[in-house]
């Protein structure tokens, strides 16, 4: 079985986040590890407001370590990591161990809104990570804010972040539409420094889309790690986000979360045997 691990932030309801993460991985079956960077809080008296609560360095180090005692780790997926310092734990202890398939989500912004979470993340990620990363997943708020050139509004917008992006070392770019693009469908692209590739799917209006972003840097994660070549596995990641969106739930009166389940149908299949 594959081995795969999570550097990333604790979602304590359970649809980002490194939860999002190991769910996904279950799903794909791989077995997934965790490295947590961060603890994110909502406040339910105060509009759902978050927090996030960055743990300190000597920690993060201590659970990498853990994690790198037994076997190799074929691929590593990096989410909200907190601070400029513990993205370069990360960075180091990633390029102490020679893992190549290295899928970054870069999380420097609140979902919904061009607000930027942890701004002391920015460089930080440009610096470190990036230019040792097989793919990044920017959405169009994280790939204007890491690109520098703003809003996104089109897939044009996208191409051109996409370019400035891939020239801070990144092998492949892959912007994320979401419902801020101008288009009716659902778009992603990717490039690799010389060729676009554009994937299209049904959009789904549905406010249950809470850790969609995380679950489909996930699902990439795991197919690299299983072979997959980068378009197969941007593919096969937006087929799984697909059906996690369609089959998302209401988990209370702030947020609904997608569906890791639902690519697999695993609880239809529980259903037959039963």
């Amino acid at each position: 079985m594959k081995k795969v691990l999570t550097i990333a932030g604790s979602d304590s309801t359970g649809g980002a986040g490194i939860q999002a993460d190991l769910k996904t991985f279950e799903e794909f079956g791989v077995f997934g590890f965790s490295s947590v960077t961060s603890v994110v809080t909502m406040d339910p008296t105060n509009g759902w407001t978050h927090e996030v609560t960055v743990l300190p360095e000597e920690l993060l180090r201590k659970q990498l370590v853990s994690v790198f005692a037994g076997e190799a780790i074929h691929a590593i997926k990096t989410g909200m990591i907190g601070n400029e310092r513990n993205i370069q734990v990360a960075s180091e202890v990633i390029k102490e161990q020679s893992v190549k398939n290295i899928v970054v989500d870069p999380v420097i912004a609140c979902k919904g809104t061009a607000q930027i979470l942890q701004p002391e993340s920015v460089e930080g990620l440009k610096r470190y990570l990036l230019p040792q990363a097989r793919v990044v997943t920017p959405n169009l708020v994280e790939a204007g804010i890491l690109s520098g050139l703003g809003d996104l509004k089109t897939i044009d917008d996208m191409k051109e972040a996409a370019k400035v992006i891939h020239q801070l070392g990144v092998a492949n770019v892959v912007v994320k539409g979401g419902h801020r693009l101008q288009e009716t469908r659902a778009v992603d692209l990717c490039y690799n420094g010389s060729d676009f590739e554009i994937f299209e799917g049904p959009r789904y209006a549905t406010e249950y889309n809470h850790g969609a972003g995380c679950t489909f840097a996930a699902a990439i994660t795991a197919a690299l790690a299983k072979g997959y070549t980068v378009l197969e596995a941007v593919r096969v990641a937006k087929l799984f986000v697909a059906a996690a969106i369609q089959q998302g739930v209401r988990i209370n009166p702030y947020v609904g979360h997608v569906w890791h389940g639902a690519y697999n149908s695993a609880q239809e299949r529980m259903e037959e045997v039963l």
